[in-house]
């Protein structure tokens, strides 16, 4: 019997009848959510969440701080199983991006012709902003699908061209399936971008030596870069690019190429 129930508004209003103990909805930020679970420490303590808790969720947040041996999860389905199982995608072959919360630029790296993508969006508006900045980067010709409030009753499915996007009444909760077409520029998986595809002033460390100098610093999991006199921030985007672990911290006087 939990004493102590935390969850978002919607999954405390489909749970009401089962919930006996104190509800608490989850504040903003949700940092604050996460200081109220761990102070209530000792009591029997339950948390809500959709999908699996463990996949961009709150059980891998809360692992920070509550060993496994403290807690008992009930995982349910990603929205990502859901949706490659509607759409009959191999899951393990398709790139799995969470946006929710997030810049969709962060989408870029993955955007080659052939690739199926899964982004879970923040909301509604979501899907619309994600076929706008395909169509602005050449991928217009790219097969979207809309899947809204997978395992509920009121999922629904529906496509589009990304060039041609305008599907109105988007329920928040959705994830974008992705089949990118186009032609546009490519983020190979190789340092060494072409110098295009960054913005600056003409003051810029040329390709060739972008690539050496990248493979010089061989990146690995979870370094930190220092770049003093970041200048268009080329090296430190490309470091960045590797891998998802790394972060960067460029230094430039320059107040407009800082700015950029």
């Amino acid at each position: 019997q939990a004493q102590m129930v935390f969850g978002g508004a919607r999954h405390l209003a489909l749970a009401v009848e089962a919930v006996k103990g104190e509800a608490h909805p989850w504040p903003s930020p949700f940092a604050e959510g996460v200081a109220q679970v761990l102070a209530a420490r000792g009591k029997n303590v339950c948390v809500l969440a959709s999908g699996d808790p463990f996949l961009h969720g709150v059980g891998a947040t809360l692992a920070r701080h509550v060993p496994a041996g403290e807690m008992h999860v009930i995982p349910a389905p990603s929205a990502f199983s859901l949706a490659a199982a509607r759409l009959g995608w191999a899951l393990g072959e398709v790139a799995q991006v969470s946006l929710h919360g997030r810049e969709i630029g962060r989408i870029r790296p993955f955007l080659h012709p052939g690739c199926r993508i899964l982004a879970l969006t923040s909301d509604e508006t979501g899907p619309a902003a994600l076929a706008a900045l395909l169509t602005g980067l050449g991928f217009g010709a790219s097969r979207l699908t809309v899947l809204e409030a997978l395992g509920g009753p009121r999922e629904r499915i529906r496509g589009v061209r990304a060039r041609d996007f305008a599907l109105p009444d988007i329920d928040p909760l959705n994830v974008l399936a992705i089949e990118v077409e186009g032609t546009g520029a490519v983020l190979t998986r190789a340092s060494g971008l072409d110098d295009a595809l960054f913005e600056h002033d003409g003051q810029i460390t040329k390709r060739e030596i972008r690539a050496m100098t990248l493979s010089a610093l061989a990146p690995r999991k979870g370094e930190l870069l220092w770049d003093v006199g970041g200048g268009s921030g080329s090296i430190a985007i490309e470091w960045l690019l590797a891998d998802p672990s790394l972060a960067a911290i460029a230094i430039e006087s320059h107040p407009e190429r800082a700015t950029r």
